[in-house]
């Protein structure tokens, strides 16, 4: 999750493309827009191993744009394969 996230903060969609899982992961174009955010910082607050190739990390990741404070609280779901982890979607945590 670190490394993803400071992946969005140096705009590496190479990166975020082969960390993605190939049956989640969008075209690259979706990703080579030029984010508007400023990112803040990361929080972790919780990863939990569900089964040895599937697990969840929930995140708070602070932004800026246009001078305007952001949030994002997201549980994400992780896969494992070949011994190397992909992202593969999350739910937006409210509150």
């Amino acid at each position: 999750m670190r490394s993803r996230y400071s992946a969005y903060v140096l705009e590496n969609v190479d990166y975020l493309l082969a960390t993605w899982h190939p049956r989640t992961r969008p075209d690259r174009s979706a990703l080579s827009t030029p984010l508007r955010q400023r990112w803040l910082g990361l929080t972790l607050r919780n990863s939990r191993l569900i089964e040895p190739d599937l697990a969840t990390v929930e995140f708070i990741a602070r932004y800026r744009i246009d001078g305007r404070a952001f949030r994002m609280h997201e549980l994400s779901r992780f896969e494992r394969e070949l011994e190397r982890w992909y992202y593969v979607d999350g739910d937006s945590i409210e509150g």
